[in-house]
């Protein structure tokens, strides 16, 4: 199967709160192409919605590294840090969105 079809599955598993195979089949989607950013997104808050936050927030990360122009890195981030009661960090996320989105030139 094709990183997209993986993709796709893992996001139509997720809408039906199958979220271990939801993760089973972004993981394969990762394995053939580790920069996916869709997929690390879906990642992230798949692995978010199955209350793992740490791992969620990792993959977040991950996200950001390789898509740090995209604001969808930043906002999930902050809603993560906030999850997690790491306020300051959530508050820097936001703030980061809010400047990338309005187009305030370089983050």
């Amino acid at each position: 199967m094709s990183k997209e079809t993986h993709y796709n599955k893992g996001m139509d598993l997720f809408t039906e709160d199958r979220l271990e195979q939801a993760i089973e089949q972004l993981n394969q989607a990762l394995e053939i192409d580790p920069d996916f950013g869709d997929v690390l997104h879906a990642l992230a808050m798949t692995h978010y919605h199955a209350g793992d936050i740490s791992k969620a927030i990792e993959i977040g990360e991950r996200f950001l590294k390789v898509e740090p122009d995209n604001v969808h890195a930043y906002t999930s981030l902050s809603m993560l840090y906030n999850t997690k009661g790491f306020i300051q960090k959530a508050e820097e996320m936001a703030e980061q969105a809010s400047k990338l989105s309005s187009g305030q030139g370089d983050i």
